[in-house]
């Protein structure tokens, strides 16, 4: 695609991402890959959904040098950017501040697949990572970020767990571009309320279990899913 597409496939995920309620003020940004180049364009620091436009949207190489746009990038860049670079299969990175995904994250928990809503998007926990050390909060904090997201992933598929509380912080997600990702951040913040209403019903649920979490999981997502309508 062009600089420009990819630019207005950007602005487009992030007034998404607004219009959701998952954003309040400058609370949040979306990023997209293009997978033929390796360009990445993301929102613009510290500015407003109402005011900014398509050509905000900074347009970086795969190594955070500005390729286009005049104001500065997302604090985040760095975060997004460790992401890419770990999973090749990633096409667009959200963060944001929701409220729920937030709760979870200052409370250093994991969300529990407590049912099939959940095992729908998200193969078993969304995890929270660990706290970051004092080091890593002063040194290059939103790289280090990036790395603890990338840690603890270890040994799983962040696509089929497609996003993650990063703790005493708040929630990423990811997808194939940038509305796939925006969606699972829509997913994950109503997960998470769900996660919480259950726990003020039942304070030791029984979870969906493994065979139940398969089956949802599966049937959406791999080669055998059967979900939705085949594709033309």
């Amino acid at each position: 695609m062009t600089r420009r597409e990819l630019q207005e496939n950007v602005f487009e995920a992030n007034l998404l991402l607004k219009q959701s309620g998952l954003v309040i003020m400058t609370w949040g940004n979306v990023s997209m890959r293009d997978s033929e180049t390796g360009e990445i364009a993301i929102k613009p620091s510290g500015v407003s959904y109402e005011t900014m436009r398509p050509e905000d949207m900074v347009v970086l190489s795969p190594d955070g040098r500005v390729l286009e746009g005049t104001l500065r990038p997302s604090s985040d860049t760095p975060t997004h950017l460790e992401l890419y670079r770990a999973y090749p299969a990633m096409g667009g990175v959200v963060h944001t501040h929701s409220a729920y995904a937030v709760a979870w994250a200052q409370a250093g928990r994991d969300i529990p697949c407590y049912g099939t809503t959940h095992a729908d998007t998200f193969y078993g926990a969304v995890p929270c990572t660990r706290p970051l050390t004092k080091a890593e909060i002063e040194g290059e904090y939103e790289k280090e970020t990036g790395k603890v997201i990338v840690e603890t992933f270890s040994g799983r598929d962040p696509m089929h767990t497609p996003g993650v509380l990063v703790c005493a912080h708040g929630p990423f997600t990811w997808g194939k571009d940038a509305m796939d990702a925006v969606h699972n951040a829509i997913v994950l913040e109503e997960v998470a309320r769900m996660a919480c209403l259950t726990l003020q019903i039942e304070s030791s649920p029984p979870g969906a279990g493994q065979a139940l979490m398969d089956k949802h999981f599966l049937r959406k997502h791999g080669p055998n899913a059967y979900y939705g309508q085949e594709k033309a």
